[in-house]
């Protein structure tokens, strides 16, 4: 199977529902899969990824899940919640997880979806990458730097044992206008 690299027609990002929580979940298998090449993940006996926040998703008011559609076919997730369980900021909008298959990667989906994000909702933002990923950490440069239009440097945190790079800035909402925090 060849990888198509023209730009999609169609590319949507839709509020998931509880009747999507399968595809959601099945998604979700995918991208802790991808994740093995950058953290040790184990396999359960039933032949899944035991880690799971998902169900979260669906009692807490503050989280958001999404689906991606490239040419109406599921593409992706993206999840965001108010609160930054890793910094400990509680006001700020925190890009949870954030997925595209591989299929339509390096074609600008991840770009739109996450430009979409961020101008559904405005105020603060918190983006956080594994030191040990560098395809995500040179994606979400891009993406920050697309989206604010200024040059993006993360700061290194750490929290207990594990260090992330988190990228902090401030989206308008609607309008393109953003600033770095």
């Amino acid at each position: 199977m060849t990888q198509q690299t023209h730009a999609p027609q169609s590319i949507e990002l839709l509020p998931a529902t509880i009747e999507d929580r399968t595809a959601l979940s099945n998604l979700y298998q995918l991208y802790i899969h991808d994740f093995t090449d950058f953290v040790e993940r184990e396999l359960g006996d039933d032949g899944r990824f035991s880690y799971d926040p998902l169900p979260l998703y669906w009692t807490e008011s503050n989280r958001f899940p999404f689906l991606v559609r490239v040419e109406r076919k599921l593409a992706g997730f993206a999840l965001v919640k108010k609160g930054s369980d890793f910094s400990g900021n509680t006001e700020v909008w925190d890009m949870a997880d954030f997925f595209v298959v591989r299929g339509v990667r390096c074609r600008g989906v991840g770009y739109l979806i996450a430009e979409q994000i961020w101008r559904r909702f405005p105020g603060a933002w918190e983006v956080r990458v594994m030191t040990t990923n560098a395809p995500a950490m040179g994606f979400w440069a891009r993406a920050v730097c697309r989206f604010t239009t200024q040059d993006t440097k993360p700061m290194a945190v750490t929290k207990g044992e594990e260090t992330r790079y988190l990228f902090n800035f401030e989206s308008k909402g609607e309008s393109s206008e953003t600033s770095m925090k």
